[in-house]
């Protein structure tokens, strides 16, 4: 069994303006991102025990909240941290990310805001 590494993240994201936002914030707060591209390297690279997951809910290709549901499912898997993001008038989609077991859920625009400080907390960094 691995032990989870606080300095990396792993991202399921396809956008680039996030991907480039999450790398820049993540280098700030001393961390490493992974990007990957389909479910299959999700489950893979999980597996490695990054300290956080973050995942574009609206990332089609992926099925997220089938993702959500097989990384909670896994008892090696479930205690890393997950955090989805979205539009903001999805709200449906919101509540389902939830339901499948995503720890936070924000809209784009907060996770944009938000994101120097919650990678800074999951860092540990102080």
């Amino acid at each position: 069994m691995q032990k989870q590494d606080n300095k990396r993240v792993l991202a399921v994201v396809s956008d680039l303006f996030f991907s480039v936002k999450i790398n820049d914030a993540a280098k700030r707060a001393g961390m490493t991102v992974e990007f990957v591209k389909d479910e299959k390297d999700a489950m893979a690279k999980a597996k490695t025990k990054p300290t956080l997951i973050i995942l574009d809910l609206n990332f089609e290709s992926v099925n997220p909240l089938d993702l959500i549901s097989k990384l909670k499912a896994n008892d090696e898997l479930k205690s890393i941290s997950l955090i989805g993001f979205l539009s903001h008038v999805q709200g449906e989609l919101k509540q389902k990310a939830h339901e499948t077991g995503c720890d936070m859920v924000l809209a784009r625009s907060a996770f944009s805001q938000n994101l120097p400080q919650i990678l800074k907390r999951h860092s540990g960094v102080t």
